[in-house]
């Protein structure tokens, strides 16, 4: 009589088990026929990520093609810190891509993408490998260096826009500011 009532218990257990999952299971699929899960932030295509990656692969390449490791992942990690901010684009490209019009003249967040060259395919194969490396490390891994957790802009280190921005230091050729202006 034991045995009997614990294959009993057993069994209904299963069948609890089995109508549990189907019912999930039934609710995800639903929501995915809905499109509710496809719009999830958190989900993304193959095609979206591999065109995110080339994207940010370039801007590597084109900013920090020739900078050691760091040099490239700084160059990458503000441009995912500007997609993560509210006051930029939310989309890897787009951040890459965007542009001002300041008194009738275009002003590109990274300056390659104004120059007419940046149609041209990359020239130095090994460093675009090395920066889509890089992207795919940060990208896809989520690498980052601490010290710019907070990067928004940068600029090469010969150059003084005296911006009124918070300096976070150099790496490689260019020196880091977090995005709030300073006092003073």
């Amino acid at each position: 009589m034991e045995k009997l009532f614990r294959f009993t218990a057993y069994v209904m257990g299963l069948v609890v088990v089995a109508m549990l999952v189907q019912s999930i299971t039934q609710t995800k699929m639903a929501k995915l026929r809905e499109g509710q899960m496809l719009s999830s932030p958190d989900i993304v295509s193959i095609k979206t990520r591999e065109r995110q990656l080339e994207c940010l692969a370039m801007n590597i390449y084109r900013e920090a093609g020739h900078e050691n490791f760091e040099g490239k992942v700084a160059v990458a990690q503000v441009t995912m810190n500007r997609a993560a901010h509210p006051s930029f684009p939310k989309d890897v490209c787009a951040v890459v891509f965007q542009k001002s019009v300041v008194i009738d003249r275009v002003i590109c967040q990274f300056s390659w993408y104004c120059d007419t060259a940046h149609k041209a395919r990359p020239v130095n194969q090994s460093a675009y490998n090395e920066s889509m490396a890089v992207a795919k490390k940060v990208l896809l891994e989520g690498f980052r260096l601490d010290v710019m957790k907070e990067a928004l802009y940068y600029h090469a280190n010969y150059v003084n826009p005296r911006w009124p921005l918070e300096k976070i230091g150099s790496i490689g050729n260019h020196i880091f500011y977090k995005g709030k202006k300073t006092n003073g």
